[in-house]
């Protein structure tokens, strides 16, 4: 069978009546782990750089094109999820209907992408921390609040709040879900406070031009907020423990997605609406435009409810890392004791441990944003692989149990990998080529160790 060998559903069933992980989630806890993730960097940092230098107020159709994109994805992603209910979402999926090889390139690049994602968005939660405080007359000195590149010792913030979420994880799940659901909360708050205050407010002349950049920045645009959509595969992450998967992964997972597209779409009309798009390249794009409307108190509740969404992206994404690696070292293609779960708390506590570190260690030191753009290309190579593999098991499985059917599969499966296609083509150059080296460096850890210890080759 060699390196396209494959896993069998009955496998992977297998695994999951014999995982140890706790099944603590409802179908609105999915949903709100989903929102949790989707709704946070791209409403409250992104939307302000896509709009100014790519899109203009056309913006609202870059997210259309994004949602739809990840709409085709997500009907596969529900299917999947809602048939092989385990850890590890596209990559098991993979696993089970193109192979080893393919499954092990799409868990290693979404290694990256958490990685680096979850950096991210610690080094844009220390920013907006920074901020607040200062608003407030509390200055933090410089030199532990930015990385040695920027000048500073140690961005002491985002590394604080990861090595706080690192301890929740490990505690158990369901703390870390309470923790999220208070904070969605806080952040749903937030943006309904920005769309009470500035919708009245809106000027249509502000949205002319409303394509200035022309289709193609509409699309690079798409390009660039497509990270806000990523959350759709750590969802499906949390398959292994959820109470019902084959109704609460679908329902999560759609109704996540249907919820941030029109949070999306709505923040960005009221906010082009509100300011022309040429004054909202900066950080805080949602909170500079209460201030320019003079509401004041508005811009800090919409700032708390910044770090509550960015807190939010920052757990789901460190999660969904750590259950990628518990799939990935079950397979036997990582070692197995890094993934050991705990007798108490029932978490993969060692794996969560060096996550939380190696996030520690890149939102600390690192400056993240040349690499950032690399989350989408290794999310994007998962959806389309994903999108292939759903397709593949229909022949391959033509009569197991499905609790949810993707409708005309081979239509939506080929829109969805058109789709992706399309958004990364409108990626950077520099963004391909750190994705073909770090691919690079995954295959020769996969031949010099993973192919060996694979159990699929004992």
């Amino acid at each position: 069978m060699g390196i396209f060998r494959t896993k069998s559903i009955a496998e992977y069933q297998s695994d999951a009546s014999k995982s140890h992980l706790k099944r603590a989630l409802g179908s609105l806890d999915v949903t709100l782990l989903g929102i949790g993730v989707i709704v946070g960097t791209g409403i409250f940092v992104l939307t302000g750089v896509a709009a100014a230098q790519y899109a203009g107020p056309a913006l609202m159709l870059s997210f259309l094109i994004a949602s739809i994109a990840c709409g085709f994805v997500s009907m596969a992603y529900s299917e999947l999820a809602a048939m092989i209910p385990v850890a590890g979402s596209a990559y098991a999926y993979a696993y089970t209907s193109v192979g080893e090889f393919w499954a092990w390139l799409v868990g290693w690049n979404l290694v990256l992408e958490y990685s680096v994602g979850a950096s991210a968005v610690a080094g844009g939660w220390s920013a907006y921390v920074v901020g607040l405080l200062k608003s407030a007359g509390i200055v933090l000195p410089a030199e532990y609040t930015m990385v040695p590149a920027d000048g500073g010792l140690v961005n002491l913030p985002a590394v604080l709040i990861t090595g706080f979420l690192t301890f929740l994880l490990v505690r158990g799940v369901r703390e870390s879900v309470t923790v999220n659901k208070i904070l969605v909360g806080v952040k749903l708050l937030a943006i309904f406070l920005f769309l009470f205050l500035a919708a009245p407010t809106v000027d249509p002349a502000n949205w002319e031009p409303f394509m200035p950049f022309g289709f193609a920045g509409v699309s690079a645009g798409a390009a660039v907020i497509i990270f806000a959509y990523l959350g759709v595969d750590s969802i499906a992450t949390a398959a292994e423990e959820t109470k019902n998967p084959a109704h609460d992964m679908p329902t999560g997972i759609i109704a996540s997605l249907l919820i941030c597209t029109l949070l999306y779409i709505a923040v960005t009309a009221v906010m082009t609406g509100n300011v022309s798009y040429t004054q909202l390249d900066n950080a805080e794009p949602v909170a500079f435009v209460l201030r320019e409307l003079g509401y004041r108190f508005g811009s800090a509740v919409v700032g708390t409810g910044a770090i509550a969404g960015l807190t939010t992206v920052l757990l789901v994404m460190m999660y969904a890392q750590t259950r990628a690696f518990y799939a990935m070292s079950r397979d036997g293609l990582i070692p197995q004791g890094v993934c050991k779960i705990h007798p108490k708390y029932a978490t993969p506590h060692r794996i969560t441990v060096i996550v939380g570190f190696a996030v520690m260690l890149i939102s600390g030191f690192t400056p993240i944003n040349v690499v950032a753009e690399m989350c989408s290309v290794g999310t994007l190579f998962a959806f389309i692989v994903s999108s292939i593999g759903v397709m593949v098991m229909r022949r391959k499985y033509p009569d197991i149990n499905r609790p949810f059917r993707c409708p005309a599969i081979y239509v939506m499966g080929t829109l969805s990998i058109a789709s992706c296609a399309y958004i990364m083509y409108n990626l950077s150059a520099m963004t391909w080529e750190r994705f073909w080296l770090w691919s690079a460096v995954g295959l020769l850890i996969y031949f010099a160790y993973g192919y060996r210890h694979s159990k699929e080759n004992m």
